[in-house]
């Protein structure tokens, strides 16, 4: 067995540690309350952001573990330029991690992250393995993005341009938590939700967008392969006339 197999299956096994002690204790509840996470890994002190960065990346593998709420927080106890820095730390090595493990182990390991509905939905869009396809599903506001470094996983795109794609555009959703979780900290609540309807009103037009253009791709799609079925009929049918 080679040292890099090894490491990728002890990896495999901290992480199943890692889900069945988050299922097991309902260990999500915990984490989605801001009121207690934020007191927990505030207690570290100065040694809080090694608790920070794995919530990051273990958010990123699992999904009971919103993102939204750890990208808050980075931003509460940190400010916006370091909970920026540590939220982004943490996404991308987690969405590294989720990425490689969908590479090495391909879909039985991916089917145990990602619900059936979700890789069925939305593998057709492994066959558009252009960065710029994929920087935008990255983009959409609503698309599961945790479950797309899986599903990118399985495709033939190569680790550095999907490092890249998925830090580049989630930086713009981890700046605004950033912020928002800066401005409750200071007690700025105006700033706080004028930038949370701003935010809102992104969200909204994003989806909105996301959506039209993703049903066009699947349209697409559709007729693609419509197209190919009818050519293979068409051709199926030459060959026994002939």
């Amino acid at each position: 067995m080679s040292k890099y197999m090894g490491r990728l299956i002890i990896l495999l096994l901290l992480i199943a540690a890692a889900i069945f002690f988050v299922i097991h204790y309902d260990l999500h509840t915990f984490f989605i309350d801001r009121k207690k996470i934020i007191p927990f890994i505030d207690s570290f002190g100065p040694s809080s952001v090694l608790i920070f960065i794995p919530l990051q990346i273990l958010q990123v593998l699992i999904a009971p573990i919103p993102g939204e709420v750890t990208g808050f927080i980075g931003g509460y106890l940190y400010g916006v330029t370091l909970g920026t820095i540590y939220s982004t730390i943490g996404l991308s090595i987690g969405s590294w991690i989720a990425f490689i493990l969908s590479r090495t182990f391909g879909l039985p390991l991916v089917e145990k992250f990602v619900k059936p509905e979700i890789i069925g939905k939305y593998d057709h869009f492994m066959e558009h393995k252009g960065a710029f396809v994929s920087f935008l599903l990255f983009l959409i506001p609503g698309f599961p993005k945790d479950a797309l470094c899986y599903i990118l996983g399985l495709s033939h795109m190569n680790v550095r341009s999907f490092i890249v794609i998925s830090t580049v555009a989630r930086l713009l959703g981890t700046i605004l938590l950033s912020v928002q979780g800066s401005y409750v900290r200071n007690d700025q609540d105006t700033a706080f939700f004028i930038l949370l309807g701003l935010s809102g009103l992104i969200f909204l037009v994003g989806y909105f967008f996301g959506q039209n253009w993703l049903s066009k791709l699947r349209e697409k799609h559709e007729r693609n392969v419509k197209s190919q079925d009818a050519s293979c009929c068409s051709g199926k049918e030459e060959r026994e006339s002939n």
